[in-house]
């Protein structure tokens, strides 16, 4: 059974605006600040940040390439509709090790919130990979222009975001910033990847 997709990318689009606007209330103010020490305090967030910038900036990235891919879908079936709910369960997951990481970044055991997070982008990366191939097989694109070129820009996801997971195994922040790397990649136009 096919349908059209805008209830698929209204529903979406909550999501994602749901889990973008988590990230900013794990950015707080220490309690208990002293007189004149407000700027410090302030300072002493850079991690919190850091970490909701780049988190901020994959779910928009995100949310980008996701309308992207509906501009090219004309209709949905029941498929479609069960890998976008699995692509919206990672999106929703994302404000948790955002926090975590937050937190822990200069931590000894800092490792372990950057493998939660970057790992968490693997799995995304992965389930965009599977829904967008599910819609090219299923023939439920219109615009074949882009196909390979989404198809090549997405192939290497998951590469990058399993290399992001390495370098978060000997520094957080290091894997914090190519992680922000990633967003600009992959906000780069479909255009970009064409071989015309």
């Amino acid at each position: 059974m096919t349908s059209e997709t805008s209830r698929v990318e209204a529903f979406s689009d909550g999501v994602f605006a749901i889990a973008i606007t988590l990230l900013i209330l794990d950015v707080r103010l220490p309690s208990n600040i002293e007189t004149g020490k407000l700027a410090s305090a302030l300072l002493k967030l850079w991690p919190s940040y850091l970490a909701f910038l780049t988190s901020f900036g994959t779910i928009g990235v995100m949310w980008m390439n996701h309308h992207r891919l509906f501009n090219l879908i004309n209709r949905s079936d029941d498929g479609l509709i069960a890998l976008n709910t699995l692509l919206l369960l990672g999106v929703t997951w994302v404000p948790f090790p955002t926090a975590l990481l937050a937190q822990h970044l200069l931590g000894s055991d800092q490792y372990i919130p950057a493998a939660l997070y970057s790992g968490s982008y693997v799995i995304i990366a992965i389930m965009f990979n599977v829904l967008w191939r599910y819609v090219v097989k299923r023939k439920l694109v219109v615009d074949h222009a882009n196909v390979s070129a989404i198809t090549r820009q997405y192939y290497f996801g998951p590469l990058f975001y399993l290399i992001a997971l390495l370098i978060g195994f000997k520094n957080a922040t290091a894997c914090l910033v190519f992680n922000f790397l990633l967003v600009l990649y992959f906000a780069l136009p479909p255009r970009f990847w064409r071989r015309d």
